[in-house]
């Protein structure tokens, strides 16, 4: 299947990385430097545990 939408944010991604040389420690930096520019949070995520599978 090919979705216009996935396709366009996929390219913006990869545009994105790119800028950054694919940093992921500028890429985040920015998104924070962001944040404090617009006083909104670019990304929320709550903190997980992963979960541990017990072995058969």
């Amino acid at each position: 299947m090919n979705d216009p939408i996935v396709t366009e944010v996929r390219r913006i991604r990869e545009q994105r990385a790119a800028k950054f040389g694919f940093d992921l420690k500028r890429i985040v930096a920015d998104a924070r430097r962001r944040e404090r520019t617009y006083g909104r949070k670019v990304v929320t995520l709550a903190p997980r545990r992963l979960a541990v599978s017990a072995k058969p």
